[in-house]
């Protein structure tokens, strides 16, 4: 017998003219398919005036390297000093998101979203409390950046990751979409104003991070 679809008469918010069954809300066990049926994909696009100065950014803004050489970049307030970080242009305030982050075989990285009045210079903690919601790949093992940090099981390396975003219920699951399985959910976020994807690339790592284009 085929997978049916979750009755859409659950009690539900609306995202413009789509509901969103709570179904899809709060069960992590639903298939991420179904899920992306009800959230709305975000055409993200990479902010260079955020980037690290190692970080070089494709033309089209999806693509993420590391560069051994820092390049001469002018000095902002966006731009992130210490952490080799960068964010999504447009803020999200509002409504429930996804998007996806083709990681392939690049061995240390971090993804999530964070506040956008987050801290820029200095020493910086990815952790709720400052503002971040991330998982990180490092030296073979997956973190979701809590605290303290909490280690996770995957069964399947992933070659690209989802994000869903649930702004009004202050909640961000990440999925892998190597083989649809949980990854790990962040519940009752202190998101307090705009919001903005994150990505992140540790030092001498080879590999790249690339935004997939939404479908």
């Amino acid at each position: 017998m085929g997978t049916q679809a979750p009755s859409g008469d659950t009690p539900a918010t609306r995202r413009g003219s789509v509901q969103v069954p709570d179904l899809f809300r709060f069960n992590v066990n639903v298939h991420v398919n179904w899920k992306k049926k009800y959230f709305q994909a975000e055409n993200v696009v990479l902010d260079p005036d955020t980037a690290h100065r190692n970080l070089i950014l494709s033309e089209d803004g999806r693509c993420v390297t590391w560069n051994e050489k820092p390049q001469e970049l002018p000095e902002n307030e966006q731009r992130f000093s210490a952490l080799p970080c960068v964010l999504g242009q447009q803020p999200i305030n509002s409504g429930t998101r996804y998007w996806e982050v083709e990681v392939g075989d690049s061995g240390f990285w971090d993804l999530g979203i964070c506040r956008d009045n987050v801290m820029r210079k200095g020493r910086i903690v990815i952790k709720p409390e400052d503002g971040f919601w991330a998982i990180r790949f490092y030296k073979n093992e997956y973190w979701a950046l809590t605290s303290p940090e909490t280690m996770l099981t995957l069964k399947k390396h992933p070659t690209k990751v989802g994000i869903f975003l649930d702004y009004e219920y202050c909640r961000i699951s990440f999925y892998n979409m190597s083989d649809n399985s949980h990854i790990h959910t962040f519940h009752q976020c202190s998101f307090c104003g705009p919001l903005k994807p994150l990505l992140r690339l540790w030092s001498n790592d080879p590999g790249h991070l690339t935004i997939c284009p939404v479908s």
